[in-house]
């Protein structure tokens, strides 16, 4: 089975947290959310209280096909911050696993190096935050093993591709009918 890492930290946007779980749970995909903040609980970007299923130093990662990290702020800072989760996602990439940010998020990706000669999506005005990427307009961008998203608006395009990715086109393309998404 498939198994996709969601990160968390005070701050972290909800939808774009919890859009990508919701997309990855109905396709059959085994999801784990993980707090980086050493508590279970984060306070999300507007206030909401979301539970993670884990804390980050008792989770397991090696079964993670990916690590995704949503946006909002503080919860970008937040989880950059994070030196375990920087460590977990340079291994990752320098491995050919897959790693996604969304909104903000992609500026950790860039700080980290990993968007250089890339093409890259994120929210407007982060994008001096992306390396040496190619940064695109799109609202969602797989470059090689690297997937960047530009923000909230397409937090359920973020959660699409990371299935079209781990179970396929066709599979995708009819989870997106199955919840009544445009352009289906």
């Amino acid at each position: 089975m498939s198994k996709i890492s969601v990160f968390m930290a005070d701050g972290s946007e909800e939808v774009e947290c919890l859009a990508v779980v919701d997309m990855a749970r109905r396709a059959g995909i085994e999801v784990q959310t993980v707090s980086v903040t050493g508590k279970p609980e984060i306070t999300s970007s507007h206030g909401v209280r979301i539970a993670a299923d884990l804390l980050f130093e008792d989770a397991e990662f090696e079964s993670s096909d990916i690590l995704y990290l949503p946006g909002g702020m503080p919860g970008t800072e937040n989880l950059y911050a994070h030196e375990g989760l920087r460590e977990l996602v340079l291994r990752f990439a320098a491995e050919g696993k897959r790693v996604a940010a969304l909104c903000a998020a992609p500026s950790i990706l860039g700080r980290l190096g990993l968007l250089d000669g890339r093409s890259a999506t994120c929210h407007p005005g982060w994008e001096d935050k992306l390396g040496s990427a190619e940064y695109t307009r799109t609202g969602v961008v797989t470059d090689g093993n690297i997937t960047t998203g530009r923000g909230v608006g397409f937090a359920i395009d973020m959660g699409l591709e990371l299935v079209r990715l781990l179970k396929g086109d066709d599979f995708a393309a009819d989870l997106r009918r199955r919840v009544q998404y445009p352009g289906c």
